[in-house]
């Protein structure tokens, strides 16, 4: 198991609290499905999610920040797939 997400986030904008609040969310999740969890800090307001080097979230692409519900999904689609999130998928459906 090599999984790894990378939190990429504008240290700029001030938005470390925002990222270290969903490292902990997913690593609650998944912690038993990863090898990795890491922040990337960065600048020009950048805020990025990386799941096994593929994005998964871009902030200026969708037009903001994920909810919680859909980067728990948008990672379990790439590092563990096989994985039910419980109610989150219920609410999905």
């Amino acid at each position: 198991m090599n999984n790894k997400v990378v939190i990429k986030y504008c240290v700029q904008c001030n938005w470390l609290l925002r990222s270290t609040w969903m490292a902990q969310e997913i690593l609650h999740t998944f912690a038993e499905d990863m090898h990795e969890l890491s922040l990337a800090p960065g600048s020009g307001g950048i805020f990025e999610i990386y799941a096994n080097e593929q994005r998964i979230w871009c902030r200026k692409e969708e037009g903001g920040f994920p909810e919680i519900t859909e980067l728990k999904r948008r990672v379990r689609d790439v590092i563990a797939p096989e994985k039910t999130l419980g109610h989150i998928d219920r609410k999905h459906q």
